[in-house]
């Protein structure tokens, strides 16, 4: 069955390195967070000290309200998978699923272990497989294996650390959506580690944006998309235009900057003289016509679209066009007016 898992103003130092810095968070029965960040950021050790293979140095681990964050690994119900599968060589695929299930708190008689492995192997997609070796399946069947390894002993929360990143991109895509079916299917509470912005977005019910050792926002996905809280936030999730400008006037919950030699009407907070960031995405941008026309330097073909990149008042701008542009300018418009980011 699903549980609650609360984090409590978690540390954890390295020597004079704080990796984990005052973390808290708390993760709904059966919902999927996903914590996401570049590498250093602290992620894979926020689930070391919730599985309980690393001691914080300060805070919490609640389970169901229990707290377990002095508990040995073994006792607190976690699953965990890391990003090498480290299944048993010598070991069959169903040996391997069942490993937890012979052993420990867990312990299922022969005849249950069976048909438990069964619905696993059904439940992943590996009907027929039983028998096989680890050297004789794919990257991604190992995968598969991995997972249903950990979901055999029917664990309360499931760990996930970069489990896709070893595959290529192919097969990620393919097994991202596999994942979340799989878990969601299972009603089981997750926390899923990943640098990789697009597995992340497809993944999460909630989203941690880390940095540093530090939460930047948290909240649904879709949110921390198009309302991030910080500049880091905005620049690390998803393709996006950040220029620096000066409000002239205010207007209600409008604000007018100068940009160059361009008054660029915006929403946000901010007084006049006061230097800002405007955010905007490519995709907020009407493109081919509008009154501000842009300088185009260099263009990608990405197979639905042109990926654009141009200057306008001497700062970098990013466009999406369903065609290459035909000549050094390019025109544009604002399809909503740009949001007002703190500095």
């Amino acid at each position: 069955m699903a549980a609650e898992l609360v984090v409590e103003d978690l540390v954890k130092r390295f020597g004079p390195v704080t990796a984990v810095n005052g973390i808290s968070f708390r993760v709904s029965p059966g919902r999927i967070l996903v914590l996401l960040g570049p590498s250093g950021c602290g992620k894979t050790t926020i689930l070391r000290c919730i599985a309980g293979l690393e001691r914080p140095d300060e805070g919490r681990v609640l389970l169901e309200g229990r707290e377990i964050t002095h508990l040995p690994p073994e006792e607190r119900d976690i699953g965990l998978v890391f990003q090498h599968y480290a299944l048993f060589p010598h070991m069959s695929v169903a040996s391997n699923i069942a490993y937890g299930l012979r052993f420990g708190r867990r312990r299922l008689p022969p005849g249950e272990r069976r048909r438990r492995v069964g619905k696993l192997l059904e439940l992943v997609g590996l009907e027929g497989y039983e028998r096989r070796k680890p050297h004789q399946l794919s990257e991604g069947q190992k995968q598969r294996v991995a997972l249903a390894r950990a979901l055999a002993p029917e664990p309360e929360v499931l760990l996930l650390d970069e489990p896709l990143s070893a595959l290529d991109a192919a097969l990620r895509v393919e097994l991202r959506r596999e994942l979340r079916r799989i878990l969601k299917e299972r009603a089981i509470t997750v926390i899923y580690v990943t640098h990789d912005q697009e597995e992340g977005l497809v993944l999460a019910d909630e989203m941690a944006v880390m940095r540093e050792g530090r939460i930047e926002q948290i909240g649904p996905p879709q949110e921390i998309y198009r309302d991030p809280a910080t500049h880091f936030v905005a620049s690390f999730l998803g393709k996006a235009n950040l220029w620096e400008g000066v409000v002239e006037r205010c207007e209600g919950e409008r604000i007018f900057v100068r940009v160059g030699d361009c008054l660029i009407e915006a929403i946000g907070d901010g007084k006049p003289g006061e230097r800002v960031l405007l955010f905007f995405r490519p995709q907020d941008l009407i493109v081919g016509e509008g009154p501000h026309e842009a300088e185009v330097q260099e263009s990608y073909f990405l197979g639905e679209r042109w990926e654009v990149h141009a200057t306008f008042q001497g700062l970098p701008l990013l466009l999406f066009a369903s065609s290459p542009p035909g000549s050094p300018g390019i025109r544009f418009a604002f399809r909503h007016p740009p949001r007002v980011l703190p500095k």
